[in-house]
């Protein structure tokens, strides 16, 4: 079967270029057999989000050496000091193996995501972010937005096997397809509903007869693969008919301007600085209710950040950088872990820069955080490193600092899915399954 990159036949829909398009193209998917109230009166959306760092950490850097909320943030958290009762600091809990060889970068990230013990990239379970993104992204235009900071297009959010949803990779890019043409000003008090969106909405009317025959004529394998495809479809659709009415005002809402041409490359420097540009961004899509859902990517799980003038990656450095034999650990891996947990505080102070409701738009997150390992020269997944910011509107506790005690992380997974409002007791399979949520971090 031809890959063909699902967001790009829904972006030419978008664009226009439906007609006489979407049918055919349906072949390539076939095998050959709130709780505050703003100033406007409306309930306050919460949103849900992960921010990934790839190659892990320094341990002896990173985890608190007390539990609860009385510690002494490490050297790599002390830039989020200021951060301190927005954040719950998670350690110790890990991706179990049942007995299966770890696939390098891959176990931990998904393993984490989908709560499937030792996935590869054909995994055919929803990745975390998808499953909230199905209760709490339909009202928006976006389902979700994947951004990716390091200049490769890489994405852990997968709807079912073989389909991550692709990463924006360019700050003007991202900006061109949340405030450039179909955006509509929320605060806006002239709506005029754009006739292009009509037509584009008639027309996967016009397929509806033809997508229900095919799914009555074809096997159970491609019944399976047409049945994302119409999922697809379907959030299109629901994005389409959002598109036809004027959108909510939002409270200090302004339109951003358009983003400087950077480079967009591997080089740390520059990713900081294409970092900040797109988080600023994405903190604004939010606000406006573009949408309610994201994942952000800082470095792919096999690190392609370097230094200026270097060509050698972290990951690279991972691998075969000698340990200190003062420091007890890789020095030039330390520096982009280091600057790793800078990123991340650079991301919250543009979410909390946004005032909303009677706090920030960072109190009406739910942001997790996380890597893909925890001793990276291993790739361990035991006690990969993670991160709760945000409150979830009162719904999530922070502040503290909780050990795992060698958990299945889905704990996690559970926890978040049920602050978020979904309706689910149990998460995971085989020995990642869990029906215990982390009683600490729910309000």
């Amino acid at each position: 079967m031809s890959k063909i990159n699902r967001r790009t036949v829904l972006r030419g829909i978008l664009q226009g270029s439906a007609v006489g398009v979407a049918l055919p193209l349906l072949n390539c998917f076939l095998t050959d057999s709130g709780r505050a109230l703003a100033a406007t009166g409306r309930r306050i959306p919460v949103r849900f989000g992960t921010w990934i760092w790839g190659c892990g950490f320094i341990p002896e850097k990173w985890v608190p050496t007390a539990t609860g909320a009385s510690f002494a943030m490490p050297e790599d958290l002390q830039p989020l000091e200021p951060y301190r009762n927005k954040l719950a600091i998670l350690s110790g809990f890990d991706v179990k193996l049942d007995g299966v060889p770890n696939k390098p970068h891959i176990t931990g990230c998904l393993g984490l995501r989908t709560g499937v013990p030792v996935p590869n990239e054909s995994v055919k379970a929803p990745t975390l972010d998808v499953i909230i993104g199905d209760e709490i992204g339909k009202n928006t235009r976006f389902r979700s937005l994947e951004i990716s900071t390091s200049g490769t297009e890489r994405s852990y959010s997968y709807r079912a096997a073989g389909s991550p949803n692709p990463s924006e990779v360019s700050p003007m890019a991202l900006y061109q397809r949340i405030f450039g043409p179909g955006f509509q000003d929320p605060n806006s008090v002239d709506f005029k509903p754009d006739p292009s969106t009509m037509v584009r909405q008639s027309v996967l009317s016009a397929v509806q007869e033809d997508r229900q025959r095919l799914m009555r004529e074809v096997g159970v394998d491609d019944r399976r693969r047409l049945d994302e495809y119409f999922t697809s479809i379907r959030q299109l659709e629901e994005q389409l008919a959002l598109q036809l009415q004027p959108p909510a005002p939002v409270q200090n809402f302004t339109m951003p301007k358009a983003p400087p041409n950077v480079p967009f490359d591997s080089e740390m420097d520059n990713v900081l600085i294409t970092h900040k540009l797109m988080a600023g961004l994405l903190a604004k899509a939010l606000q406006c209710n573009q949408t309610r859902v994201f994942n952000l990517l800082l470095s792919d799980t096999a690190s392609n950040l370097r230094r200026k003038g270097s060509t050698t990656t972290h990951h690279t450095l991972t691998h075969e950088e000698p340990t200190d034999p003062q420091l007890g650990y890789q020095k030039e891996h330390a520096w982009f872990a280091t600057r790793s947990m800078v990123a991340w505080r650079d991301f919250l102070d543009e979410v909390a820069a946004i005032p909303e409701g009677d706090g920030t738009l960072l109190d009406n997150c739910l942001i997790l955080a996380h890597s893909d390992c925890s001793i990276a020269k291993a790739h361990a997944v035991e006690g990969i490193p993670m991160m709760i910011a945000g409150n979830a509107g009162g719904k999530i506790r922070t502040g503290f600092h909780l050990a795992g005690n060698a958990d299945p992380v889905t704990r996690v997974g559970l926890t978040l899915q049920q602050a978020m409002g979904l309706q689910v007791e149990r998460w995971g399979v085989m020995s990642m399954e869990t029906n215990r949520t982390v009683p600490e971090l729910l309000a």
